[in-house]
């Protein structure tokens, strides 16, 4: 991609959104002498909730998911402490205080917010705290809050709009029913929850709200965890349920009641048997995926097609009108996570303004679940390596493993598993790498790199892991699904 100059409008790049993409974009685009605006705005939440300049991860995402089940497990390891010799009087009457926990996760993603405009005025990157929409393809206006607006005429535009929780169509789920947007600030502690959807955002909230020992349930309307290798949601499942998350497979809500007493009546039907139930909660979380904020960026104006799901369908991130380019969750088809809208961000400027030729590449993220025991995967699952290569061809090793940390407190190993699926033909290619346990996200972090190097599983079964760690199991598996033979391991060494 050739670079390219302003000529005659008053930007060379206009980035609407300002989270993890567009932020990317905008720092590398500026680093080649480019004059670039940032154009971020927070829609409050049906519920009033908003928040500063970083986008979803920052805010209402990744960095206080982690923080929260980081708390969670803390929780947990203070039993565990109690085994490993450390005299703790009663680990039952130790409790999560939730105002503690809320303002030190606010306090944090408050101060990354001000690091983030501090960076911004350092770089030179102008940002305007403004809805951006469309004017025609080369003009944007910024609605500001005071009511007034800015008109900006730029040569290229960047839509890093990012998405924002879905809502069902019921009675009183707006009004009474939060989402992943509200619930780290949440005023009050959320106690008796149901949480309605079984995605990864469902799931993570789920378990550390169980952590901090109110009660959790989850309505799944179809299957846990969709787009995951099966074999493991259904182990994450198992997990959530041993730590008393409870379960309401095959329902729907139809309809959320505010009581006299304050509790929320929630009505659902099984869609299986049409039985109709009710019970009442304190908090009634919506976590049944997010929609792409493009309605409100009045794409038309700039001729900008969009899919059913209003999502754009972007080659190279780039939208049907060559100038206007697209990032991060907005786009269709590409995973929806941070790291993904960061490093396509930084490749698309620095391709239109740094004469760079490299690529997103999108196959191959690793990613992880932060229930309380996690998950990370890279690759394919099983079923979809079945799908392409078919069941002959594929090969999957497999093992539980026992962690050492598990010992001494006699913490159940029964769902510490693994498995890596790869080609069966010689030099045995590997497909996919799935891992369940403590620390999840770091262990399959490093093979994720091995996996962009095209790792082999021959590469890998002459590794020498590091003892004992539990990154160390993937150079220890041998045994086959095909072999039938139990994957259990005898010993932690065995």
């Amino acid at each position: 991609m050739a670079p390219v100059t302003a000529g005659s409008y008053e930007y060379d790049l206009v980035v609407i959104g300002g989270g993890s993409g567009g932020l990317a974009a905008a720092k590398e685009a500026v680093s080649y002498g480019k004059k670039v605006a940032v154009l971020d705005f927070v829609i409050p939440s049906p519920r009033g909730t908003t928040w500063g300049i970083g986008g979803t991860c920052v805010n209402v995402g990744c960095i206080p998911k982690k923080l929260m089940h980081q708390a969670a497990l803390l929780g947990e390891a203070i039993h565990d402490a109690k085994a490993y010799g450390w005299q703790i009087p009663d680990p039952e009457a130790i409790k999560i205080d939730w105002e503690a926990i809320k303002t030190a996760v606010q306090n944090h993603v408050k101060s990354v917010n001000w690091v983030t405009r501090v960076m911004l005025r350092d770089k030179k990157v102008e940002y305007i705290n403004g809805l951006g929409q469309f004017k025609d393809p080369n003009t944007v206006v910024a609605k500001l809050k005071n009511g007034t607006e800015r008109v900006l005429t730029t040569s290229h535009v960047i839509i890093a709009v990012g998405g924002r929780p879905n809502y069902p169509n019921i009675p009183g789920a707006k009004e009474y029913c939060i989402t992943s947007d509200d619930i780290f600030s949440h005023p009050t502690p959320p106690g008796d929850t149901l949480i309605v959807g079984a995605g990864y955002i469902g799931l993570e909230c789920a378990g550390f709200l169980k952590g901090f020992g109110y009660n959790a349930t989850v309505m799944v309307r179809s299957v846990v965890l969709r787009g995951f290798d099966t074999q493991m949601a259904d182990l994450i499942t198992e997990e959530l349920k041993d730590k008393g998350v409870e379960f309401l497979m095959k329902c729907v809500p139809l309809e959320v009641k505010k009581l006299d007493s304050g509790k929320l009546q929630v009505t659902w039907k099984n869609i299986e048997t049409n039985k109709t139930c009710s019970a009442e909660f304190d908090t009634v979380l919506i976590a049944t995926g997010r929609r792409a904020l493009t309605d409100e960026l009045l794409l038309p104006n700039a001729g900008i097609k969009v899919e059913e799901n209003a999502k754009i369908n972007a080659n190279k991130e780039t939208t049907n009108v060559p100038h206007i380019f697209a990032v991060g969750d907005v786009l269709h088809g590409r995973p929806e996570l941070t790291p993904v809208a960061v490093q396509a961000g930084k490749l698309l400027a620095a391709r239109l303004y740094g004469g760079a030729t490299l690529e997103m590449d999108y196959d191959n993220v690793a990613t992880t679940v932060f229930t309380p025991l996690e998950y990370g995967c890279v690759g394919l699952s099983e079923e979809t390596a079945i799908s392409k290569y078919t069941e002959d061809k594929i090969e999957v090793y497999h093992a539980f493993y026992k962690p050492t940390e598990f010992f001494i407190p006699q913490r159940n190993p029964s769902r510490c598993y693994l498995k890596v699926i790869c080609l069966r033909n010689s030099p045995r290619t590997i497909l996919g790498m799935h891992f369940i346990g403590p620390n999840a996200g770091e262990v399959i972090q490093g093979y994720a790199a091995a996996m962009k190097c095209n790792i082999t599983f021959d590469q890998l079964e002459s590794t020498v892991g590091i003892h004992p760690t539990l990154s160390e199991e993937f150079t220890r598996v041998v045994i086959t699904k095909r072999s039938g033979l139990d994957p259990t391991p005898q010993s932690c060494c065995s």
